[in-house]
């Protein structure tokens, strides 16, 4: 592809020396050449003029060509994947127009008809609406296993398995994957590994580091953090993430909105003091609900009781801000919460700055997105039971959110 990945998108040598903090406050950002200005400009041109003597077809341009066609790529655009690559210690990323963009970009940019997807059993709901449909209609063999045992994952694989999408912490029951121990059952059959690693963020987990050969973002969430922006984002090594590039970002059409991709940069930027606030705020509120007498079971990988809590704290440098929780009459209990809450919302997405709560019962998901087999369904209900409320634990005072599901919980 041209500029926006041997120029833009591959991680500049001096970011790998910051920490955290500074990388996302500076990576892939710096002052205007024109102006001086210190914040990025958004760049919202389609089209850019050319030096006669480019071809018309993306497949003819260099890795150092200028900017062309937005769709190839966008100043702005590849300021984002810049920060991205750098936050999350890969060689390269592509920003798309949403999370499922993203999913969907790797998803039929790696896989053709006869290959096999082994994927989680639990997954945000859209991926495994994909995989299990779209996927399987195009001739590509998809097996849903419980990833949270390495051996049911080496279990699932086929002669023509050539990737394994594993999502951790997953949503919404928030169980865990070792990527270490999957990255080397991968590694053993020669298939690529995918970490949907969207609730953990890289302030918490970079896979790549563990293995991994791609890391996927729904932006929308946490990396953007104010609710406002959807986007997503594919990382990984530089071959691969410009092979992936030149079909998806071409023939795809999956691009970002380069104000999107401003919006989501701004908000890149505080991603570590709000997931720091998150789970600080996400650990007072699950020992707060674990006490409570109207709730069966609270699922934080910060807490003990997790029942992978020794795995979280190997893998994760902070627990992140989301909580699923059990209670006896999940929609009696969503009805009401609806009608009493005041600070929380009660409203689907998640990762955002304001505290977002809603009702996932567990027939309903496994009629509409999972389907799973008697055995699959045992172990899926063993953490969520007959459904969770999926907390996402926002900025807000955590006193006040308290009292807040209080009076939610009646």
């Amino acid at each position: 592809m041209p500029d926006n990945l041997d120029g833009s998108t591959m991680m500049r040598r001096k970011d790998r020396d910051w920490r955290p903090r500074t990388t996302a406050v500076h990576a892939g950002e710096g002052l205007d050449p024109a102006t001086g200005a210190s914040a990025p400009n958004i760049v919202m041109s389609t089209t850019y003029g050319v030096d006669s003597s480019l071809g018309f077809s993306a497949h003819d341009m260099a890795d150092d060509a200028p900017f062309i066609y937005t769709r190839w790529g966008n100043p702005t655009i590849r300021q984002l994947e810049e920060k991205l690559a750098a936050m999350e210690g890969a060689d390269a990323c592509i920003a798309f127009a949403s999370g499922m963009a993203a999913s969907m970009a790797l998803m039929l940019g790696r896989l053709s008809a006869g290959d096999h997807l082994v994927i989680s059993d639990a997954s945000y709901a859209g991926t495994a609406e994909l995989a299990r449909g779209t996927l399987t209609r195009l001739g590509i063999q998809v097996t849903a296993v419980d990833a949270s045992d390495p051996r049911n994952v080496e279990g699932g694989l086929r002669e023509a398995t050539r990737m394994i999408w594993i999502e951790t912490p997953v949503n919404p029951i928030l169980r865990l994957t070792d990527i270490r121990a999957v990255a080397a059952v991968a590694k053993q059959a020669g298939a690529e590994l995918v970490v949907d690693s969207t609730f953990a963020t890289p302030i918490a987990t970079r896979p790549l580091e563990l293995g991994a050969d791609w890391v996927v973002h729904s932006l929308t969430k946490y990396i953007g953090g104010h609710g406002d922006a959807l986007g997503g984002a594919v990382l990984g090594r530089k071959e691969a993430v410009r092979d992936l590039s030149l079909e998806s970002g071409v023939h795809f059409g999956g691009t970002i909105s380069p104000f999107n991709a401003w919006l989501i940069m701004r908000g890149a930027a505080t991603l570590p003091l709000r997931m720091r606030a998150h789970a600080d705020s996400a650990m007072r509120i699950a020992e707060f609900l674990e006490s409570h007498p109207a709730v069966k079971r609270v699922i934080y990988p910060g807490l003990p009781s997790h029942p992978q809590h020794d795995l979280a704290r190997r893998q994760m440098d902070t627990f992140s801000g989301m909580i699923a929780f059990q209670v006896a009459d999940g929609p009696a209990a969503a009805a009401r919460m609806a009608e009493e809450l005041r600070v929380i919302h009660y409203a689907v997405s998640l990762g955002h700055h304001r505290s977002l709560i809603y009702w996932i019962g567990t027939d309903e998901i496994m009629a509409s997105s999972f389907r799973l087999s008697e055995e699959q369904l045992a172990r899926y209900r063993a953490f969520a039971g007959d459904g969770v409320f999926r907390l996402s634990v926002g900025l807000e005072d955590p006193d006040d959110l308290c009292l807040d599901l209080e009076r939610g919980l009646g």
